[in-house]
């Protein structure tokens, strides 16, 4: 009998360590963008349908319409030729279909992978990529992979303690619908990573991308202008 209650006790402990896992949030930047502003936008090529690339052409590009960049990061993965390597929408066009292999190599296919989506009326949402619904009210929208926290619960093939390790962007969404974007100052796992954003609170987070990572956030003293990219995200101030 006292063997079956330290047994339990013990059980019980692991379960409450579990549930308390927390990372030190200074491992990472963040922004928070409230998309009810019409800030965000996503983008890929310029108006004369030259591909961007980087954050700096970005930056210029921006800038060259009179408007100021708060805040840029890479928006999802992407081809050999830079195009989405999946789902793709600007400005309420569909540019890419979804993706709907699964069974292929790379975070991209590790199931299940999200849409990160900002519809006409300017609401954000992340969700799984078979929940996804297309619809004429989507402004924005880029597929990714893998998710990082599921209704709350972190992706389930991610290992506490992974030594898989590596600079890593995403989003999720907030209690109070506000967007946050977050990418590792170092090289981190992936339970850890999606840990950042579980103990924010959002319910739902998708996984960018990973090592060529990169993020423009002047306020905060991070102007990583460089990369070679695919489709990028921005908050645009007039």
């Amino acid at each position: 009998m006292k063997k079956l209650s330290f047994l339990v006790v013990f059980a019980l402990f692991l379960v409450g360590f579990t549930l308390n896992y927390t990372i030190d949030e200074n491992r990472v930047w963040s922004h928070t963008v409230d998309p009810s502003k019409g800030r965000l936008h996503f983008f890929l090529n310029d108006n004369k349908g030259a591909h961007l690339g980087s954050l700096q052409r970005l930056k210029n590009h921006v800038e060259s319409t009179g408007k100021q960049l708060n805040f840029a990061m890479n928006g999802g993965m992407y081809l050999a030729d830079r195009s989405p390597q999946g789902l793709y929408i600007e400005n309420g066009k569909l540019i890419k279909a979804m993706n709907k292999v699964q069974n292929a190599y790379g975070n991209f296919y590790l199931q299940p992978n999200g849409v990160f989506f900002l519809s006409k009326d300017h609401k954000a949402t992340v969700v799984k990529s078979t929940a996804f619904v297309m619809n004429d009210n989507i402004n924005y929208a880029t597929q990714s992979g893998p998710m990082l926290v599921i209704d709350g619960d972190i992706h389930p093939k991610f290992t506490k303690g992974s030594t898989n390790l590596n600079i890593r962007n995403g989003v999720g969404i907030l209690p109070d619908g506000k967007v946050l974007f977050a990418m590792s100052k170092a090289e981190i796992n992936l339970y850890d990573f999606a840990t950042y954003f579980q103990q924010k609170g959002c319910k739902n987070a998708l996984y960018l991308d990973g090592f060529v990572s990169r993020t423009y956030l002047p306020s905060k003293g991070v102007t990583q202008l460089d990369g070679n990219f695919g489709v990028m995200i921005g908050e645009v101030e007039e």
